[in-house]
């Protein structure tokens, strides 16, 4: 009979853990290369069969993992440095005789915006989405997507009133 995930969990997790953290010193990422390595014995437990040496393979595949996370993690935090350099615009171009100033104002408004807000009004104005839609789309009822719909525009409208009224 082969051992459970239980029993070779309990019989290596902490050497696993100690080699990790030896590695890497990041205690969350280790953490999260050793959920990794369960995971996919959890998934695939014939993986440890044609292992000879049981503690060799897992220490192997912590290795990998915690690699493979690191990465990653490399790459994410390359690509949200550049996508935080190039600050993204919210709006379309701006078009010749267009307000900039008008414009910044109203892309600083829907940053400011909560997520849950921003994303309704989002998939309302730009994608023309009904509340059901939205709704079925984010997970909420159509109650709220109508609701958090009318906070942002009561927000925006606050902040962007004064800034119309000085334009016009």
């Amino acid at each position: 009979m082969h051992p459970s995930i239980e029993q070779i969990y309990n019989a290596h997790a902490d050497a696993l853990y100690a080699f990790l953290l030896n590695c890497c010193r990041d205690e969350p990422l280790v953490q999260d290369a050793l959920q990794e390595v369960f995971l996919k014995l959890a998934r695939n437990p014939s993986l440890l069969q044609n292992a000879q040496h049981t503690r060799a393979f897992l220490l192997r595949t912590a290795h990998n993992a915690l690699r493979d996370l690191t990465r990653r993690n490399a790459t994410r935090v390359t690509y949200e440095q550049r996508l935080l350099e190039q600050s993204p615009t919210l709006l379309l171009p701006v078009f010749p005789g267009e307000d900039n100033d008008f414009r910044l104002a109203i892309e600083t408004s829907l940053e400011s915006l909560p997520e849950e807000q921003r994303s309704v009004l989002h998939l309302k104005l730009w994608e023309d989405l009904t509340f059901s839609q939205i709704g079925e789309t984010l997970d909420i009822s159509p109650h709220t997507a109508a609701s958090r719909y009318r906070y942002a525009l009561d927000k925006l409208r606050d902040v962007l009133r004064p800034v119309y009224e000085e334009r016009r």
